[in-house]
């Protein structure tokens, strides 16, 4: 009977760790989404993490209401980049960035930053030279970039987080931390600092970002399926002699031992090319093309043959519909116009640039890098009705389809159909 109740003990206190570490996990989640949130965190006041990673639609006619997680103005407007909280005395206008805001919805999948020997390539990390390891170390960046929201260090990062009532207690339950801090030495700033990502990377894990509910994943488990035109283009994403798309943006999930998805596909490698975009006029102040991959400290001392210069992270297709402009500039102002890229970059000619009335009809302009231009790609021989079919395939990679897919088969509220994901826990 003793040893019984003993095991009953153990269970109940097991019980009590996990509910425990469920609370820990949600609280820290429901921090950093404040953080994700708060506006006071840049140097003005008036920019959060979710002015460039709308956690909202973009208000665009002919779009489905989704958060794409980019920023909204570029989506509604075509701009290619993000104004910052910090005004330029020269032109009175907010500093701008120069690439154009990724999304963040399903970065959390993304791996560590590495050399992959099946692919021969780098993949993983975070931003389009994959320079943060991991989601708190991107999560850091942001608030101290001059052009985003420009606060001056990390030191003013915490005490701004000091200002508010409910950080104070959040960080002393959650992290043991009392703010504002007795002896603010650079060691407890940057733990503190340290802890702010780590609680905006925890909400940056949520299944609000990765929620697997498109119309391809209801076709995936049989709950609906294509239309014809979905279908052509499914199969032409996946055809290595036609589209070729899948050879960057593969289609596999990953299966548990009993042949459960636990992870569906990411239409990501998390590789990285140099496509051979344009350089984009239309950015403030024409900065010079960005080498991206290549231009990175650490990797320039092992490339000497700059084998990694112009090449940017392939991000994933999932939301691609909702989170236009394309490509690291934003050259590419919708769907129509990055395929029409992909199949014709090397079939017409280079003789203008992205302000031409002949662009992107007529002309190409030369690569902005002509360096490892990826040769996967560029006359793909598709016509018209093909890459309609392509553009219709990867509108059914848009979220929240039971609630913008009016289909009779998954109405309104049903749940993603993968009741095993598994998220990652770093």
């Amino acid at each position: 009977m003793k040893k019984i109740l003993f095991i009953l003990m153990l269970f109940h206190t097991s019980l009590n760790f996990a509910d425990d570490g469920k609370m820990a996990q949600a609280e820290e989640i429901m921090l950093g989404k404040l953080i994700f949130r708060d506006k006071n965190l840049s140097l003005n006041r008036n920019q959060s993490c979710e002015t460039c990673h709308s956690l909202s639609p973009a208000i665009k006619p002919g779009l489905p209401a989704v958060p794409g997680f980019v920023d909204p103005d570029n989506v509604a407007t075509g701009s290619p980049v993000s104004n910052g909280s910090d005004i330029n005395p020269e032109t009175g206008l907010p500093f701008s960035g120069t690439l154009n805001t990724p999304s963040v919805g399903y970065a959390a999948f993304s791996p560590k930053f590495k050399w992959d020997k099946n692919l021969n390539t780098y993949i993983g990390g975070f931003f389009w030279n994959g320079r943060a390891r991991n989601l708190a170390e991107q999560a850091k960046q942001p608030f101290l970039n001059p052009v985003e929201m420009a606060m001056p260090n990390a030191a003013d990062v915490v005490n701004r987080l000091s200002e508010n009532a409910t950080y104070r207690k959040l960080f002393k339950k959650i992290y043991s931390i009392s703010l504002p801090l007795k002896k603010p030495s650079d060691k407890m700033v940057e733990k503190v600092f340290q802890s702010m990502a780590q609680a905006v990377a925890a909400f940056e894990r949520d299944r609000s970002f990765s929620k697997f509910n498109s119309k391809f994943d209801y076709v995936l488990t049989g709950a609906t399926s294509f239309t014809p035109v979905e279908q052509q283009g499914f199969d032409l994403f996946k055809d290595p002699l036609k589209g070729n798309c899948a050879v960057c943006h593969p289609v596999d999930s990953t299966l548990d031992k009993k042949g459960n998805i636990v992870v569906p596909p990411l239409f990501t490698n998390f590789s990285y090319e140099n496509i051979g975009a344009p350089r984009n006029m239309k950015i403030s102040g024409l900065p010079e093309p960005d080498p991206g991959l290549g231009g990175r400290a650490d990797i320039r001392k092992q490339d000497e043959q700059g084998l990694q210069i112009g090449k940017h992270k392939v991000m994933t297709l999932r939301n691609v519909a909702v989170t236009a402009p394309y490509g690291h500039n934003g050259v590419f102002a919708s769907l129509q116009m990055i395929v029409h890229f992909y199949n014709t970059r090397d079939a017409l000619p280079h003789d203008c640039d992205s302000t031409s009335p002949r662009f992107p009809s007529q002309c190409w302009p030369v690569p902005e890098i002509e360096q490892n231009v990826s040769d996967k790609f560029g006359n793909l021989n598709l016509t018209a009705a093909e890459r309609t079919a392509l553009i219709a395939f990867m509108n059914t990679l848009t979220d929240d389809y039971p609630d913008w897919g009016n289909d009779s088969l998954v109405p309104p509220g049903t749940p993603s159909p993968y009741p095993y994901i598994r998220m990652p826990s770093e």
